[in-house]
């Protein structure tokens, strides 16, 4: 039972890393013609629409239903639908054609963010195999998007703005992904839908007031319409198929081990260069081969460690402080 769940939850969160890892390279082409702002909350409204409507047949009304919650759900709908997007493809925007790399690339720290967030949380230090395999992995990803090429550290001088927006956009879907422990009780559509009608709520917000004071401009229908391709691949794929992937694939491995997918994002980017005509390097290849054991290494490392009666309990709990405990590796 323990071996399914696990393998469920990979390939779900591995669904979910590589929609994430195409959607780079398809924003940056829809952001040479839009507002990252206004880009970010018509991408995810239009995903919250479509939330609602599969939760209202599913569920029925009672579902959308906030029991207390609504602060929790207002925090977590705004870290990952408004601080994570709009950030990221803030920073990705103003660094140009460099940022899709580096936008991939950033994505890789969500794990490590993770364990110190928990270690601060639970007081709890994780265990030396999920630390190395999470280091592991960073190397390999390092070795893949710069290709050996130190010259990306030395960019790093030079866009610290846009990088910066990009690791608070990173810390957000960190804390998002964290967050779903405390709605084990609900199912997965519903904490996805709710949570994205709120970022939705917030992401509306911040462009009309950001148009009020001209800050952003609105776009025009024919702008909206020049990039009908992008903006349905962004909702259908990264978005929704995505989402509720990613959710689904941490509520069965658990945020920290789930997180560690989160490594293939930055992977997938340089597989859609690499058709697009890109030479793969030997830096790449091996790169590639480091984040495979690195998840490989993982899992089996987690077979063998916890108790399938103790991966049950963490899927089952109800108490927020006891599943992040049962979370830490």
């Amino acid at each position: 039972m323990l071996k399914k769940q696990i393998i469920i939850g990979s390939i779900l969160c591995l669904i979910a890393s590589m929609s994430w890892g195409a959607m780079f390279p398809v924003a940056h082409m829809a952001l040479q013609k839009i507002d990252s702002f206004y880009f970010s909350f018509i991408r995810y409204a239009l995903v919250a629409v479509m939330l609602s409507v599969m939760l209202l047949i599913k569920e029925g009304k009672s579902a959308f239903r906030f029991e207390g919650r609504g602060k929790s759900l207002l925090f977590f709908g705004t870290m990952a639908f408004s601080v994570y997007n709009m950030c990221v493809f803030l920073g990705q925007h103003l660094m140009g054609e460099s940022g899709t790399v580096a936008a991939s690339i950033m994505e890789v720290l969500m794990p490590m963010i993770s364990i110190v967030v928990l270690w601060i949380t639970t007081r709890k230090a994780p265990k030396k195999f999920m630390i190395t395999s999470v280091a592991i992995a960073l190397a390999g990803a390092l070795l893949v998007i710069t290709n050996g090429n130190m010259e990306f550290f030395m960019m790093a001088g030079q866009h610290a703005f846009p990088l910066l927006m990009i690791f608070v956009g990173v810390v957000g879907w960190v804390v998002y992904s964290m967050g779903g422990t405390q709605f084990r009780d609900w199912s997965i559509l519903r904490y996805s839908t709710l949570t994205c009608i709120f970022g939705s709520v917030v992401n509306f917000v911040i462009v009309t007031l950001a148009s009020s004071f001209q800050l952003v401009p609105v776009p025009t229908l024919d702008t909206i319409l020049s990039i009908k391709y992008e903006m349905a691949f962004m909702v259908l794929l990264p978005g929704l198929a995505a989402l509720l992937c990613w959710n689904q694939g941490l509520k069965l491995l658990s945020p920290p081990n789930g997180l560690l997918f989160i490594n293939f994002v930055p992977i997938t980017t340089f597989v859609i260069m690499a058709f697009q005509g890109y030479h793969i390097s030997n830096y790449e290849f091996f790169g590639t081969l480091l984040i495979i054991f690195a998840l490989v290494r993982n899992n089996a490392y987690q077979r063998k460690t916890i108790p399938e009666k103790d991966h049950r309990a963490y899927t089952t709990a109800r108490d927020p402080k006891v599943e992040l405990i049962e979370a830490a590796p």
